[in-house]
């Protein structure tokens, strides 16, 4: 991946250079814009020198790396002269083994995979989702860096209020800020959606009768023991960062049963407890079948 880097900075700098050579005739009307070309040049010449240098880096550790697994299989490190070209790159090594270990942490505690897209231009972030420790769907989102900070391209659901969220958090100065919202909202979705597949998996007793794309509302049907009408029940997520309901509501012919103490006990426990557990609870304490 270097090499090709290191060739297309070459093959641009070649480009320029034709370009400016050619325009030979317009130098004295095109001041400005000779000025702009020699600066770009010179940035793609300092990135050129980078890359070569990361290249070589790269190619004298892999040259060494088995000489120095003989000489540790040989118990010889400690001989190593310290001030040695070999034991700088065993410095280097190690130093990136230790940013390799602190990226992969930063990902794992809430840093977002990211590849640079358009030569530097433009970032492409991957968002995962998860709940109860089980990974699930992977989103991207491209973000253009350059003129100014503006979204280009995603894969996101079109019900995440994507724009809306851009313009709350200001993309040119909260980029950060911005990536948490929409993970919050993408893993609160991918959430409530897992609590309707456990539903249907772990409690075939309980139909659900209503759901949304956003799974922002849930109707469920309980057949309750000893009860001749069945009870139905509606969540209301209407905050979309969470997994939780903000609402439940009971409705049956009988009006005395969503009323009954036992049912406003289920009730303000399933705000508090994701569905499938609240219902494991509720059919084991005898209020449905």
């Amino acid at each position: 991946m270097e090499g090709v880097s290191t060739r297309g900075v070459l093959s641009h700098l070649s480009l320029l250079e034709d370009q400016a050579s050619s325009r030979g005739s317009r130098v004295l009307q095109q001041p400005s814009r000779v000025k702009e070309l020699r600066a770009k040049v010179e940035a793609l010449t300092s990135q050129r020198d980078q890359l070569k240098a990361e290249i070589q880096t790269h190619k004298n550790l892999q040259k060494l790396r088995p000489s120095v697994d003989k000489r540790r299989a040989a118990g010889g490190e400690e001989d190593m002269d310290v001030d040695s070209e070999s034991s700088e790159l065993l410095r280097l090594m190690a130093r990136h083994s230790e940013l390799s270990d602190l990226l992969h942490a930063h990902h794992l505690i809430g840093g977002y995979d990211v590849i640079k897209t358009r030569q530097g231009k433009g970032m492409c972030f991957s968002l995962a989702t998860a709940y109860e420790g089980v990974y699930l769907d992977t989103y991207n989102l491209e973000i253009d860096l350059r003129p100014k900070v503006r979204i280009t391209r995603h894969n996101i659901p079109p019900f995440i209020p994507l724009n809306n969220l851009a313009e709350q958090s200001d993309l040119q100065t909260g980029l950060r800020a911005f990536l948490d919202t929409v993970s919050q909202h993408l893993n609160a979705f991918a959430g409530r959606k897992q609590q309707l597949k456990l539903v249907k998996e772990q409690h075939k007793s309980v139909e659900v009768m209503e759901s949304n794309l956003l799974c922002s509302i849930l109707v469920l049907m309980f057949t309750v023991p000893k009860e001749k009408t069945p009870l139905l029940c509606t969540l209301e997520y209407t905050d979309h960062t969470r997994c939780l309901p903000t609402r439940v509501h009971l409705d049956s012919e009988d009006k005395r049963l969503p009323d009954a103490p036992q049912w406003k006990k289920n009730c303000s426990l399933l705000t508090e407890v994701p569905v499938h557990r609240a219902l494991t609870a509720i059919r084991k304490s005898r209020d449905i079948v």
